[in-house]
């Protein structure tokens, strides 16, 4: 399926529409506030109504997530071309979009989640020309990376989120920003070395033929053809690294279920369990979320940290299916231990961003487990709940900037009685607290599940581990709720004032979102079935392959 406007593709536009915005804001003079706040939200929201375009034109039916007919919106073409180079070859970088239903989503939450963003920066008061630009280009870093399939263009979309997101948190930050920046970059710098290592073991590993006019044909493809004006090159295209037909005979990382090949899937999926962040590659996230400004936690919890689990789903799985497989338990023992360790150790917390941060450690381990089950349904809840996770951690987040922007203070023991003083910001914090603790008629409450159903299947003794940290994540929700909300109020916060306009807009918008996701999931699980199907097909036949070569 393409899509065009005036010329260009649809995901094209989707994903660059904020560097265009990014140009016109530093165009705009300094001075200009108001307009560089007004033209940064109208990109956003255009980039609302291009997913919602993306969104009423997908075709659920396709499935081919390892196939060009399974990917829509489509656009191919030549990038970098450097013809052959002595031994080194010809390098051949496809400039390659596409979209199935395990990214649709995520551009979905992209779009939702940094318009909501955008909205929540209204009240940066300090070098807003450079806060917003690089806010825009944050964006575009993070689109690019759900609809790259090409795995150097990928990698580039995946280092252009991090710059942007380094000045953010150190120039826009809490007291200790410096730390909490440079910590974040280096922590996110090793990983994404790690995946740069395995990139080029990958490019090296596979081949494809070029016709003339630039187009990938698979090897069975290009043999079947008789060869005839094609030439054999090596490639980043993902869905030809999803071939087992295209490795190299006697590359590094041919053959089923060798060594090279698990190191170079650990590498590729520690690159990504630092995005996630998985434990034990976690630590960089409490103080990152506590140092950044709200509209920046919101983006780091709503979109960021589903990069890393959409990454080990869009590439892990489908390339190194045998390594997945044969990694799974452990895979999914480190889910369970993100899951409970994140949540006892927020139940320890005070400060209430802090808390958060940790509840987003454990809700992320619900995503890794669902992931590790290999099956259709934990898979799909899984992937459900990367998406109701964003809109949920999002509320959340946005909840801790109300109270800190009125009370500048996010000690949860120094509040009390909030309920009758602030009636709208109680309700909304309800809704959001239920959510995040999987209430049935909330969003997070049908993603948990279907993930705890896939996982039952396959990891019963860890799946009833898992399901018990639901009681401790009612306990330190609950906690917080009877701490900031019920009892007496303080003297000293007799003049705080409920939610304006604007931040009733955000939440009540994300409000709604949860409350209609959890009373009827279909509008999102229609969009991933297909695809969800089509990666546990790969898993089963990877599984059956490797059986009989054991045999």
């Amino acid at each position: 399926m393409e899509f065009t406007l005036l010329g260009i593709g649809i995901l094209t536009w989707i994903t660059f529409l904020p560097v265009v915005g990014m140009v016109a804001v530093l165009l705009l003079p300094k001075n200009s506030k108001d307009a560089i706040r007004w033209t940064s939200l109208g990109v956003t929201i255009l980039q609302v109504v291009l997913a919602v375009v993306i969104y009423s034109r997908f075709d659920r039916s396709l499935a081919g997530i390892n196939s060009v007919a399974g990917m829509q919106f489509v656009e191919q073409g030549t990038w970098i071309d450097i013809p052959s180079v002595a031994w080194f070859g010809r390098v051949h970088i496809e400039y390659f979009l596409g979209i199935d239903g395990l990214s649709v989503v995520m551009v979905l939450l992209t779009a939702l989640v940094s318009f909501i963003a955008t909205i929540s920066s209204w009240k940066i008061d300090r070098s807003e020309k450079g806060y917003f630009a690089l806010l825009l280009l944050l964006n575009t870093g993070m689109m690019g990376v759900f609809v790259s399939l090409d795995f150097f263009l990928f990698y580039v979309f995946w280092e252009v989120m991090l710059l942007p997101m380094y000045f953010l948190i150190g120039v826009w930050g809490g007291p200790r920003r410096e730390y909490a920046a440079i910590k974040f970059f280096l922590y996110t710098l090793f990983g994404s070395v790690l995946m740069l290592l395995a990139m080029i073991a990958l490019y090296f590993s596979t081949n494809v033929y070029i016709d003339g006019a630039g187009v990938i044909h698979s090897i069975a493809e290009g043999t079947k053809s008789g060869l005839a004006g094609l030439e054999k090159i090596h490639t980043f295209n993902l869905l030809a690294m999803m071939d087992p037909g295209n490795m190299v005979p006697g590359s590094l990382l041919a053959g089923w279920e060798t060594s090279w090949r698990y190191i170079a899937y650990v590498g590729l999926f520690i690159g990504f369990a630092i995005k996630v962040p998985l434990f034990p590659f976690h630590t960089w996230l409490p103080d990152a979320h506590v140092e950044a400004p709200t509209p920046i936690s919101v983006i780091l919890a709503g979109v960021l940290l589903k990069m890393g689990t959409y990454g080990m789903l869009r590439i892990s799985f489908p390339v190194f299916p045998d390594a997945m497989l044969h990694f799974s338990w452990e895979l999914a023992l480190l889910g369970v231990i993100s899951m409970v360790y994140g949540a006892l150790v927020a139940m320890a917390q005070t400060d209430f961003k802090k808390l958060i941060a940790y509840s987003s450690i454990s809700h992320m381990g619900v995503v890794i487990l669902g992931m590790a089950s290999m099956n259709t349904q934990g898979m799909t809840g899984a992937v459900l709940q990367m998406f109701n996770h964003g809109t949920i951690t999002a509320m959340l987040f946005l909840i801790v900037g109300v109270i800190y922007d009125r009370a500048h203070t996010r000690g949860v023991n120094e509040f009390g009685g909030l309920m009758n003083k602030m009636p709208r910001y109680s309700a909304v914090m309800v809704i959001a607290f239920f959510a995040a603790l999987g209430l049935p008629g909330l969003s997070g409450f049908i993603s948990e599940a279907f993930s705890l159903l896939g996982a039952f299947q396959t990891f019963r003794t860890l799946t009833i581990i898992a399901a018990v940290t639901i009681v401790l994540t009612a306990g330190y929700m609950l906690w917080v709720l009877q701490r900031v909300f019920l009892g007496t109020l303080p003297e000293k916060w007799a003049g705080l004032t409920d939610m304006d306009g604007r931040e009733t807009f955000m939440l009540v918008t994300l409000a709604v979102i949860v409350i209609f996701l959890g009373i009827y999931p279909a509008p999102v699980l229609d969009l991933m079935n297909a695809s969800m199907n089509s990666l546990a097909g790969i898993m089963q036949h990877a599984g059956t392959t490797g059986m009989m070569g054991m045999q």
